[in-house]
């Protein structure tokens, strides 16, 4: 293994071990970083402003797309920062180097009706058919990242008190309430897990053979139940669940400041300082605005 190699394994060691990124991300950022060392290898470069301007403008003109080369950039910016940090290299080559600016659009999300729709038609009858609704469930009762549901574990939940304990990006811990119609699936799920398996392991969400189940198998599944139960050809993807989570609490009138706090967003980390919320609002606030908690 050559030393790029090692540097960029400890990157996301570092990545996946004390900021606790997602395995979509790393395989993301993984990508990003290796083409980036490919291609000042290729050209002969050596890692500096030129090469890394030049390296932007190759990214561009190979996808296209802004958010992409956007990403990249992120992705290269961060590695190079790791690597300052560590005394590997001087300066960063990235620094002072903008990001591409690109055209926010608005998230995509289903209605109240389509959501409460596809999961009031969704069977239980057998162990993988509560597992995958109750795991629909949840992600729409608590607007939770897929990686953050697939990482739970038995001693994030509190069944009876309706609250999880998350740990999100950056390792930032949140609680975050559920209705009683996902807790009483919950509860029934995990029941039946006791019942399934001999030993049962510390992640929530299983698979047939007792292990955690991956995101990409909770994204497939959901494509293909959605087609099947609505005749839909809709691209469907679980941040759905967390998008619309979002925009309904918002369309009944709760607060901003509250969606925040339960989605873990840190981008108003300046009025956090003087705001503080107990559980108790969180609370109040949820069971009153959450459409299945009526």
């Amino acid at each position: 293994m050559d030393s790029s190699s090692r540097v960029l394994n400890d990157y996301l060691e570092y990545l996946r071990d004390i900021r606790n990124v997602s395995q979509h991300t790393l395989r993301a950022y993984g990508q990003d970083i290796r083409q980036y060392l490919s291609f000042l290898k290729e050209n002969r470069l050596k890692a500096d402003r030129q090469s890394a301007r030049d390296f932007i403008t190759w990214a561009y003109l190979q996808s296209g797309n802004k958010t992409t080369v956007a990403r990249k950039i992120y992705a290269v910016k961060s590695f190079c920062d790791f690597q300052v940090q560590r005394g590997r290299i001087k300066d960063n080559p990235f620094d002072g180097i903008q990001s591409l600016k690109i055209d926010r659009k608005i998230p995509q999300i289903l209605t109240e009706a389509e959501v409460l729709g596809f999961l009031d038609r969704l069977p239980e009858d057998t162990f993988i058919r509560l597992r995958n609704k109750t795991i629909f469930e949840l992600l729409y009762a608590t607007g939770l990242r897929v990686s953050e549901l697939t990482g739970l574990t038995h001693d994030h939940i509190r069944v009876n008190e309706g609250l999880i304990r998350v740990m999100g990006k950056g390792r930032k811990e949140r609680i975050v309430p559920f209705n009683a119609h996902a807790g009483r699936l919950l509860t029934r799920y995990m029941d039946a897990c006791r019942a399934r398996f001999s030993s049962l392991p510390d992640r929530v969400f299983l698979n047939v053979r007792g292990s955690g189940i991956s995101e990409r198998s909770i994204e497939r599944i959901l494509q293909a139940t959605f087609q099947t139960l609505t005749q839909s050809t809709r691209r469907v993807y679980p941040h759905l669940f967390r998008h619309s989570f979002a925009t309904h609490l918002l369309q009944r009138g709760a607060n901003l400041r509250i969606i925040q706090e339960l989605l873990g967003h840190t981008n108003l980390a300046t009025t956090q300082k003087y705001t503080s919320l107990n559980y108790g609002d969180l609370l109040k606030v949820y069971r009153k605005y959450h459409p299945r908690s009526k």
